[in-house]
């Protein structure tokens, strides 16, 4: 997006109840039932790698990453990815989601994963997670479990279930 007043900045504690209502308007109550949500519920996001999109006061968007393992490896769950339908396809989702993994990478973060469409995140340097080298803990497609490194060869040898990363802080 171009437009000069958008700004990406870390989410804050303030953001909460307006993140809560964006994602209750973006997702419904079925984004309870969903895995990743499971697993996020399980541990706290890291508010220092996630970030809001406002344009000018208004929040329009919103990423989060949550610390998990896969098997023992730490890495980092990305989502909810959010934005308020009006402000769609304008690059605003693309600008969370650079921000983020540019946030996590500075933060010596090797992996991300999330559960998304390779058309669109494909383009972040997420590929499909190959089968049965990690596992959620609930009904995944397992085309859409999706992986990137940050840092060259941060996959390799790494396999396991997914799971909140209780020991992260």
């Amino acid at each position: 997006m171009s437009d000069p007043s958008l700004t990406i900045l870390p989410e804050t504690a303030d953001d909460a109840a307006a993140i809560e209502r964006l994602h209750e308007r973006t997702f419904g109550p079925g984004r309870y039932a969903r895995t990743a949500f499971r697993i996020r519920e399980g541990v706290e996001h890291r508010p220092e790698l996630s970030f809001t999109a406002r344009i000018g006061t208004l929040l329009v968007g919103s990423v989060r990453l949550s610390p998990i393992r896969i098997g023992e490896t730490p890495a980092l769950l990305l989502g909810p990815l959010t934005v308020e339908p009006p402000f769609r396809s304008h690059g605003i989702g693309r600008a969370l989601i650079e921000h983020a993994l540019a946030a996590a990478k500075t933060a010596g973060c090797r992996l991300v994963v999330l559960v998304g469409d390779v058309p669109y995140y494909g383009r972040f340097g997420f590929k499909p997670v190959p089968k049965r080298q990690a596992t959620m803990p609930g009904p995944v497609d397992p085309a859409r479990l999706l992986v990137a490194e940050l840092a060259e060869g941060a996959f390799v040898g790494v396999s396991g279930p997914i799971r909140p990363n209780w020991d992260a802080g």
